[in-house]
């Protein structure tokens, strides 16, 4: 999907989207949205706006290399060690593909992302 335009609208028309599974949630809000900028035809590389209400999930091995930049809520991703660090808006973060992660929005998240997998 090529359109033709360089800026990303950081406030697009959202639809549903369905990254998560319904146990991930840590409130009974479940919303979770997602716009696609751009994709190569074949989907190895996505930009996008995603929006998800408060969840956690371990992940073992993050899927793909995804850098992301909060528009608004909260996140804190922890290492497999126990730290942990904690991003709100304007915050730009990256998380490399295979990385363990412990995955919690903290604040109703939403992210402009880039996906190559």
């Amino acid at each position: 999907m090529t359109t033709g335009r360089f800026g990303i609208d950081p406030n697009p028309e959202m639809g549903p989207s369905d990254i998560n599974g319904p146990e991930v949630f840590t409130t009974e809000d479940h919303t979770e949205l997602n716009h696609t900028h751009f994709a190569t035809e074949d989907e190895s590389v996505t930009a996008g706006t995603w929006e998800c209400a408060p969840c956690r999930e371990v992940i073992e091995a993050y899927p793909v290399h995804e850098m992301m930049t909060v528009v608004s809520g909260a996140i804190t991703l922890g290492h497999k060690d126990g730290s942990s660090e904690s991003f709100g808006p304007g915050d730009t973060f990256y998380i490399a593909k295979g990385q363990y992660v412990d995955w919690e929005i903290t604040e109703t998240l939403r992210k402009i992302y880039m996906i190559v997998e």
